[in-house]
């Protein structure tokens, strides 16, 4: 099941299966990533709903969602180190290798496992940023990472 959303980011789809999150989907939307009948009133949808409005509010810094996201064992890895990244801080892809113990030159699996998160905003992927402190590559644009990271921290971008 499914719903959409409006945001500061543009319509964001939320999918959920099995009484978890499994994709936030920016527009424009794919149609291979939903499963089911769009339902507004799913309450793990309606939770994800409250909580990324609380979000994009400024009234909530820290997700309590149930999240199923898919992919590999190293992907899943990356996503639960991104969720380690605070509300209003940053860290570079060298930085995420090393968390995750690895050397600098795993930067770029970092950067393809990050570009691949199912679940943007809630798993911060928007959070990673370039070793110079430069914004860099983001699957939602880089428009949106910069307006995502501007709500956490207005001075910072």
């Amino acid at each position: 099941m499914w719903t959409v959303i409006d945001s500061p980011v543009g319509e964001l789809r939320l999918v959920a299966q099995h009484d978890a999150i499994t994709v936030i989907e920016f527009a424009p939307f794919r149609d291979g990533r939903v499963v089911g009948d769009r339902d507004d009133a799913d309450p793990v949808l309606v939770e994800a709903v409250r909580q990324l409005r609380a979000y994009f509010a400024r009234e909530l810094t820290d997700f309590d969602l149930p999240l199923a996201p898919v992919g590999s064992d190293f992907q899943r890895r990356v996503w639960a180190e991104l969720t380690g990244i605070g509300f209003g801080r940053t860290a570079s892809y060298g930085e995420i290798a090393r968390r995750l113990g690895m050397t600098n030159a795993a930067s770029r699996a970092v950067g393809l496992a990050n570009g691949r998160n199912p679940i943007p905003i809630v798993i911060p992927c928007h959070r990673v940023i370039g070793a110079n402190g430069t914004l860099t590559g983001y699957a939602g644009g880089l428009e949106r990472k910069q307006t995502l990271l501007s709500l956490e921290q207005p001075a910072l971008f």
